[in-house]
C-alpha cells in the first residue's frame, strides 16, 4: 500500500503521517532514514538475541546450572524454535488490536524484562532467590570417571529458566514478525525493488548485530563472566527500545486493520468439516456471518475476497511446508554443532601466555580460549560478504541478462547447500569419534573440564560456511516470496506463518533429539557425564541430512507446479493483449 509520503497517493484510513518530513522533497530521503533505524534496531536485537542463543548450550552445561549436554542443546532448540513459532501471535495481536508500532514497542519493553532474568541466575545469591539451592546430587563436575554422577533427571533451575526463555522467544518473536513487515512500509511506495533491497539489507542488518555479538559478547561469556555477559545483552535490548521510541516521529504507523484469521478458519471448516460448520452455523446463526475479530469500525474483506486469499495461502502453504526440514538442518549450528565444537580442540588466544597449547588450566586471563561460538562467524561473514555483493553486482547483472532465478528456484538451493552443510558435519563427528577412541584431552572452557579429541575445531569451518550460503539462498528469498505473494490484506499472517515454520523446524530437530536421547537411541550416553564421546551424533547428521534431501525433491515438484500455475494466467493475459 503506498506510503502517505507520495504525493498524490492516499494512506490507508486512520494511517498516521510522520511528523518529520512531509515536504516535497523529503518522503524519499526520510522513507530511507525510517529504514535505516529500523535496521539499527534489528541490529541491536539480534545482537541480543545471539547473545543468549550463542553460548546458551554453555552456560546451561557449565558448573552455574550443571545440565548434561542433551538437556541443554534441547533447552537452546526448543528456545530457538519458540522464538520462531510464536511469530504469529505477536502478528496477530499487531494487526487486531495494537498496531505494528506499538506491538514493536511493548514487545522491547517485555524482551528487556525477560532477559534481565539471565544476567540474575548468572551469580549465586541471584539463583538462589530464584531457584533455590541446587541440589546437592547434581554438584560434581563432568568426568568419564565410573563413580562420578552428574546430571539429574530434572535440571536444576528448569521452570525458571524455561520460563525466562519462553517469554524471551515470545518478545523476540513479536519483534521479529512486526519489525519486518514495519520497515518494508517504510519503504514501499519507493517501488518493488526498494522492498526488494531493504530485505536485503535487513537481513545483514541481522548479521551485522549477530558479529557484534559473538566478537564481544560471545568471548566475555566464555573467558571472562557470564555476568556481564548477559548485562551486555540487556543492555543492547535497552538501546534499541530507546532508539526506536525516539525514531517515532519519522516513521509511517499504520492502525490495526482487524485479522482475516477467522476468516481462514471458517473458510477452511466449510471446505474441510461443512457437517460441523452447519452445526456451528444453527447454534450461533450470527457468529456465523460476524466474526469476532472483524466487529469493528474498521471495513471488513467481501466474501469474495476471503475465498481469493484462502485460495492464495493454499497455494502458498505447501510451499512454505516444505521448507521445514530445511529449518531443521539451520538450527543444528546453534545447538549440535555448538556441542560438537565443544567437544574438538580448542586453541588458546593467547597460546605464548600457556604452558600447553590444548589446555588452558593456569590462572584465569593469562591464557584465554577461542570461543567455541566464533564458529558461528564463519557463517556470518558470508551472509555480510555475499549480501552487498548480490545487492550489487550479481543480481543487477543476472536481470540485465535475464538469467535472475526465481525465488522459489533459489529457495531450492539453498536447501541443496544446508544437505551438504549437514553432510560434512556427520562426516566430521565419524572422524572425531576415531579419534575418541584412541585419545583425548581434557580441556577447560570456562569452569568446565571437556574431553576432546586431538581434531582442531577449525574443521568446523565448512559446515558453518555452507550453512552461511544456504541462508542466502533460502531465507532471504523465503522472507521476500513470503512477503510479496501474499495478498496485501494478509501480508502480517503470512509473514508470521513463514516464521512460525522455521519455529517448527527447531521444535523438530529438539524432538528428535529427545527421540534419540531415550535409552538405545543415538544419543543416550549417561556413562559420559556431560560429554558426548559414546554417542552416535554422526548418524543423527546423517538422517537429517536424507530427511532434507527427501524434502527438497518435493520442494522442487511443488515449486514446479506453483510457478506454472502462476505463469498460466499471466500468459494468457498477455496472448489476449497480443490478440487485441
Amino acid at each position: 500500500m503506498p506510503g502517505p509520503g507520495a504525493p498524490g497517493e492516499p494512506g490507508v484510513p486512520g494511517e498516521l503521517r510522520p511528523l518529520l518530513g512531509r515536504g516535497a522533497r523529503a518522503p524519499r530521503r526520510w522513507r530511507r532514514a525510517a529504514s535505516a533505524t529500523v535496521l539499527l534496531v534489528e541490529m541491536l536485537e539480534r545482537a541480543a538475541f545471539f547473545g543468549v542463543a550463542a553460548n546458551l548450550v554453555l552456560y546451561l552445561n557449565s558448573s552455574n546450572l550443571d545440565w548434561a549436554g542433551q538437556q541443554a542443546s534441547r533447552a537452546a532448540l526448543v528456545f530457538l524454535g519458540a522464538s520462531y513459532l510464536l511469530a504469529p501471535v505477536g502478528g496477530w495481536l499487531a494487526d487486531v488490536y495494537l498496531g505494528r508500532h506499538l506491538a514493536i514497542a511493548l514487545s522491547l519493553l517485555l524482551y528487556l524484562a525477560a532477559s534481565s532474568l539471565l544476567p540474575a541466575t548468572a551469580f549465586p545469591d541471584g539463583r538462589r532467590s530464584f531457584c533455590g539451592e541446587m541440589p546437592e546430587s547434581s554438584l560434581a563436575p563432568a568426568c568419564p570417571a565410573p563413580g562420578c554422577r552428574r546430571a539429574s533427571p530434572s535440571p536444576y533451575c528448569a521452570p525458571t529458566l524455561y520460563c525466562g526463555l519462553l517469554l524471551l522467544a515470545l518478545a523476540a518473536s513479536s519483534v521479529r514478525s512486526n519489525l519486518t513487515s514495519f520497515g518494508a512500509d517504510q519503504v514501499m511506495h519507493l517501488g518493488r525493488n526498494a522492498t526488494r533491497r531493504f530485505f536485503n539489507w535487513f537481513y545483514w542488518s541481522i548479521n551485522m548485530g549477530a558479529v557484534l555479538s559473538l566478537l564481544v559478547v560471545a568471548f566475555i561469556q566464555q573467558n571472562i563472566s557470564f555476568l556481564l555477559g548477559y548485562s551486555i545483552v540487556v543492555g543492547c535490548v535497552g538501546l534499541a527500545f530507546f532508539i526506536f521510541l525516539f525514531a517515532t516521529p519519522i516513521f509511517i504507523t499504520k492502525p490495526p486493520t482487524g485479522s482475516q484469521v477467522s476468516s481462514m478458519l471458517k473458510l477452511a471448516l466449510q471446505n474441510c468439516c461443512p457437517w460441523l460448520w452447519q452445526r456451528h452455523s444453527a447454534r450461533d446463526p450470527q457468529g456465523a456471518h460476524l466474526l469476532p475479530d472483524q466487529r469493528s469500525p474498521q471495513p471488513c474483506p467481501s466474501h469474495q475476497e476471503d475465498i481469493a486469499n484462502f485460495q492464495v495461502l493454499v497455494k502458498i502453504l505447501p510451499v512454505m511446508v516444505t521448507l521445514v526440514p530445511y529449518w531443521m538442518v539451520y538450527f543444528q549450528m546453534q545447538s549440535t554443532y555448538v556441542l560438537q565444537g565443544l567437544h574438538l580442540q580448542i586453541p588458546n588466544i593467547f597460546p605464548d601466555n600457556a604452558a600447553n597449547n590444548s589446555m588452558a588450566l593456569g590462572a584465569q586471563g593469562s591464557s584465554y580460549k577461542i570461543p567455541e561460538a566464533w564458529l558461528l562467524l564463519a557463517n556470518v561473514v558470508v551472509v555480510l560478504i555475499l549480501v552487498p555483493l548480490k545487492d550489487h553486482l550479481i543480481d543487477p547483472l543476472l536481470l540485465r541478462c535475464k538469467l535472475l532465478p526465481s525465488a522459489l528456484q533459489k529457495m531450492a538451493l539453498g536447501m541443496f547447500f544446508g544437505f551438504t552443510s549437514v553432510i560434512v558435519a556427520g562426516v566430521l563427528e565419524m572422524e572425531r569419534l576415531r579419534y575418541v577412541h584412541n585419545k583425548t584431552i581434557p580441556q577447560q572452557i570456562g569452569e568446565d573440564k571437556y574431553y576432546a579429541a586431538p581434531l582442531s575445531i577449525w574443521w568446523q569451518i565448512p559446515q558453518y560456511l555452507l550453512i552461511g550460503i544456504s541462508e542466502i539462498f533460502a531465507s532471504i528469498p523465503g522472507l521476500e516470496f513470503a512477503y510479496s505473494e501474499a495478498p496485501r490484506s494478509m501480508q502480517g499472517a503470512i509473514m508470521g506463518i513463514f516464521f512460525c515454520l522455521s519455529g517448527v523446524g527447531s521444535l523438530l530437530g529438539s524432538s528428535l533429539v529427545a527421540l534419540l536421547s531415550l535409552p538405545g537411541g543415538w544419543l543416550n550416553c549417561p556413562e559420559d557425564f556431560g560429554n558426548i564421546n559414546n554417542c552416535r551424533m554422526d548418524l543423527y547428521f546423517f538422517l537429517l541430512a536424507g530427511i532434507q534431501a527427501v524434502t527438497a525433491l518435493l520442494f522442487i515438484w511443488i515449486a514446479g507446479r506453483y510457478e506454472r500455475a502462476a505463469q498460466g494466467p499471466a500468459s494468457q493475459s498477455c496472448s489476449s493483449r497480443d490478440r487485441g
